[in-house]
This record gives C-alpha cells, sequence and structure tokens, in this order.
C-alpha cells in the first residue's frame, strides 16, 4: 500500500516538471493521481500501520487481548479490499469526491465508516475492563483517535454532499482537519508516548503533562478547520476563532513535545535503539510542523501561501514526517519483541537515514518554492514566472524519492532478514529487558 500510494505522488510530482507526461492517458491525469496519493498515505499506509501498531499495544496497555481473532481479519480485508483498492480504482476511472482528504467516492464512504466502527469494537472494550483513572496518556490518545474519528468522517465526507457552497465548505473545514488532528495525530502520539518511556525503560516527565497535552489538543483541534478558509465567505468571527485555536495549539504542541523530549534527557538509549530514534525524530518533526501551521493559519502569512508549494511542504512534513517516522518507529518497536521475528539492525539504520534525508530534500525545497511563488503572485508578474521560480524545487522533491524509495525498501528489508530474535538480543544487549512475559503475557504464552 505504501509504495503504491508514493508511486502515485511521484507520477504526479514528476507532471509537473513534465506536464505531457501520460497525456491522453485518462488515468493518469494529475488530479487523479494526486487524490489516490493522499487517500493512499492517509488509508493505505498510515491506518494500516496504526491498527498493526494497536494489536501489539492494546494487550500490554490493558493487560486483556483485544476482542477477537476473527474480527480483526474482517478488518483488515474490509479496510483494504473494500476501502482501499476499490477507492483507488474508482479514482482513477473518474469517480471522487471534490472534498479535500475525502476525495474517495461517496460509495467507499460506508465501508470507512463501517471499518471504523469495527475497529472501535476490537481495540477499545479492553480499555473499558480498567478505571478511566488507570488509563496510562496512549491508552487516552487511542480512545479519542478511535471514537472522535467515527463522529468526524461523516461530518467532513457525508455532510458537505447536502450542504451548498460555504456551508458545505464548512463542514469540510472540519475533517480536512481532523483527519490530522484528531485522527492520525492521536494515534502518532499514542505510539510516541507508548515506545519512548517503554524503549528508554524510564516513565513519562510528566503524567499531569501528558494529559493536559491530550484535552487540549481535542478541545483546540476541532476548531481549526476553517483556517483553510481565510479571506473567503466563512463568517469572519468563525475565521478568527480558527486562527486563534490555531495559534494556541501550538502552545499545546510545545508543551507535549517538551515533555517527551524531557523524558529523553540524559538518556544513552537513542543512539543505540533504531525504533526509538524513529519515534524521537517524529516528536521533533511534530513541533516543526505544529508552529509551522499555527504561523501559516496567521491573516498575514495565510494571505501569501495559501494555494503556494508552502502548503504541500507543511503537509508532507506532517504526514510524511511526524506520522510516517512515529508509525515506523512503532512498527519497529513492536517487531523486536515478537521472539520469533527476523530483524536486521544494519538495514533498519540505512533506513532511517535514508528517511531523514528524502524529509530534508523534499520539505525544505517545497517551502522554498511557496515562498517563490507567493513573492511573485504578490508582485504581479505573469503566473508563468512563479511556474519557472519552482521547477528547480520540483526537481529535487522528485529526486527525493529516490532515498525516500530506498528508505521504505531498507525497512520492509530490516523486518524480513537477519536472524530470528534478533530484535530481543538486540535489546537485551543494549539496553536490557524484561522476560517476555513482562513485555507482553500473549506473546510469551505465543512463543
Amino acid at each position: 500500500m505504501l509504495f503504491v500510494s508514493m508511486t502515485f505522488g511521484l507520477l504526479a510530482g514528476t507532471q509537473l516538471l513534465l506536464p505531457d507526461l501520460g497525456a491522453g492517458v485518462s488515468w493518469m491525469t494529475w488530479g487523479r493521481l494526486r487524490y489516490d496519493h493522499t487517500q493512499g498515505i492517509l488509508f493505505g499506509w498510515l491506518t494500516n500501520a496504526f491498527l498493526a501498531f494497536l494489536y501489539h499495544a492494546v494487550p500490554v496497555l490493558t493487560g486483556r487481548p483485544v476482542l477477537s481473532a476473527r474480527l480483526g481479519q474482517w478488518l483488515f480485508g474490509l479496510w483494504n479490499f473494500a476501502v482501499v483498492i476499490p477507492g483507488w480504482l474508482l479514482v482513477l476511472a473518474g469517480f471522487s469526491q471534490p472534498l479535500e482528504w475525502a476525495e474517495f467516492p461517496l460509495v467507499t464512504d460506508a465501508f470507512v465508516i463501517l471499518a471504523l466502527l469495527l475497529a472501535a469494537i476490537q481495540f477499545l472494550p479492553a480499555f473499558f475492563t480498567k478505571g478511566l483513572e488507570d488509563l496510562y496518556v496512549s491508552s487516552w490518545y487511542v480512545l479519542g483517535g478511535l471514537i472522535f474519528t467515527l463522529f468526524a468522517y461523516p461530518m467532513g465526507n457525508l455532510v458537505p454532499e447536502f450542504l451548498p457552497g460555504a456551508q458545505g465548505a464548512a463542514f469540510s473545514g472540519l475533517w480536512i482537519h481532523d483527519a490530522v488532528g484528531l485522527y492520525v495525530t492521536p494515534l502518532a502520539l499514542a505510539i510516541i508516548y507508548y515506545v519512548i518511556p517503554a524503549a528508554s525503560r524510564r516513565p513519562i516527565y510528566s503524567h499531569f503533562l501528558s494529559m493536559l497535552g491530550f484535552w487540549l489538543l481535542f478541545f483546540l483541534y476541532p476548531l481549526n478547520g476553517t483556517h483553510h478558509y481565510v479571506y473567503s465567505v466563512i463568517p469572519m468571527s468563525a475565521q478568527i476563532g480558527a486562527i486563534t485555536a490555531s495559534a494556541l495549539l501550538g502552545l499545546d504542541v510545545i508543551l507535549v513535545v517538551t515533555n517527551l523530549l524531557l523524558s529523553l534527557r540524559g538518556s544513552g538509549y537513542l543512539a543505540r535503539d533504531i525504533p526509538l530514534r524513529f519515534v524521537a525524530t517524529g516528536t521533533v518533526f511534530y513541533l516543526l510542523v505544529s508552529i509551522q501551521g499555527s504561523l501559516q493559519a496567521q491573516m498575514a502569512i495565510n494571505r501569501a501561501v495559501h494555494f503556494s508549494d508552502w502548503v504541500i511542504g507543511h503537509s508532507h512534513l506532517a504526514m510524511l514526517g511526524f506520522a510516517t517516522f512515529a508509525a515506523a518507529g512503532g512498527i519497529a518497536h513492536a517487531w523486536q519483541r515478537i521472539p520469533w521475528a527476523r530483524y536486521n539492525r544494519r538495514a533498519m539504520t540505512w533506513s532511517y537515514w535514508l528517511l531523514v534525508t528524502g524529509v530534508l530534500l523534499m520539505v525544505p525545497h517545497l517551502t522554498l518554492a511557496g515562498l517563490a511563488e507567493a513573492r511573485l503572485w504578490q508582485s504581479g508578474a505573469p503566473w508563468l514566472e512563479s511556474v519557472r521560480a519552482a521547477q528547480l524545487h520540483w526537481l529535487v522533491r522528485v529526486l527525493s524519492a529516490i532515498p525516500l524509495f530506498a528508505g521504505f525498501i531498507a525497512f520492509l528489508i530490516g523486518l524480513v532478514t537477519g536472524p530470528r530474535g534478533a530484535g530481543l538480543a538486540e535489546i537485551e544487549t543494549a539496553i536490557g529487558l524484561e522476560p517476555v512475559e513482562h513485555v507482553s503475557p500473549r506473546l510469551a504464552e505465543a512463543s
């Protein structure tokens, strides 16, 4: 799913340099490729990664198994064979919704909602066997992400179909931001809050700060959507409210990231534990992308960079930098702890550095392209001048696919090659590990 989604993105990016690529082939049009790229990353890559991690984390966090292995098989099949693959094919055939982050056609929405409901049934009951006061912050983020998305998805995907113009746009804006803020962000933070103490063998710096960050996220993020429509016909009071919430959210993220990084202070594990390195890097990307988002929501900056490649760089820093690094770290962390799993440290190290290189090539150049475009648009120069100014940056964006593809291939190699049990052996050597039954009773039973 990940490599298919990346291929759609690579083709779309290449078309900006070679506009005749795929000319006359309807499914190769830029819009269809871009739709399948964004939806593939959200649904095909990140959702599968998050769900996979939950199968490891939920039993550890709650001391109870998930509801049903058979339900898990149904959930996997429904998500991939009734949502992602049909969604891709329908978009390529010309059927889509004209809604950002909701481009899969309306017919797939029913299956998305059903799958989200099954995910809630599969993972959430285990948390309710404990008192709420006993839940660790990762548990809260899992609860919040799965429950809120059940409401946010139909609101942003179905309601705009029945409301015209600006009314529909206002509801669409909720999902544009809630897809990232109430779905991707909570599940990515659940991974980060889980992996940092588990890998470093140190408690989180402040449980109070972690819970304060949780509630601020879920209070502020739903208010942010309208900042995608600054200077629109949506009432200015709603726009100002969204801009204010965006600024406050930036402060919340500073609080959250400070808490997470303080949890790593003085730790020597970061250099030795590769999954922890992924997660820590994702945490830094989270800080950067959130500060950038808070700034670009302000009217003076939004007026300049809106519709430019600055926004594309911002979204890649969020989904490729923050969320993907968190997901990759979570998967690698869980994989290390499977007694029979193969693990290749060298390949994982290569994966980390290649992916960091790809992000650091792509995101700054897209940001610079956006600034160049904004300057030329504001100067009144012909639009074609902004296209010429962005071409070098677009070329670097396409070339950044080389380390990114190589990094993900290396990540896959790291999971399927190497000695069996090498992940556990590495942990024992690097930082010490309790017996496997203390890490996961179910894994102990399996072994």
